[in-house]
């Protein structure tokens, strides 16, 4: 997570389901519940998300809910994405705020990394 006016990196993150025990506990709602933690608000404007995988449908909304101004991800995720895919959430009328969303990026480098994460798992 970073603040988009001065560049300053306000939270990082990394998946913790199985290692925290934790269902909410993907990368995204960690790096927002960090920033807000230390922004002291629950609204972060004007920051940006970096993230590795299209956010599924639960981050995609708690995205919204921050009000991040935009989103970068690498790879896209036919199978659990809720942004590009699935019930793709900013595209929802009841969705409140929709930040730019900007997917794709270093797709390639994203891909190899999550398969080799998951290649390492098993």
């Amino acid at each position: 997570m970073v603040d988009g006016r001065t560049g300053e990196v306000l939270a990082r993150a990394g998946n913790r389901v199985e290692g925290g025990r934790d269902p909410a506990g993907h990368a995204e709602i960690l790096a927002l519940r960090r920033a807000a933690a230390k922004r002291g608000r629950p609204r972060l404007v004007g920051c940006d998300l970096y993230v590795t995988l299209e956010p599924c449908p639960m981050c995609a909304q708690a995205i919204s809910f921050a009000r991040i101004r935009r989103l970068y991800f690498g790879a896209y995720d036919p199978k659990g994405g809720g942004v590009e895919h699935g019930p793709r959430i900013f595209a929802q009328p009841t969705c409140h705020w929709r930040p730019e969303v900007v997917g794709g990026v270093e797709e390639s480098a994203a891909s190899a990394l999550l398969k080799a994460f998951f290649h390492a798992r098993r």
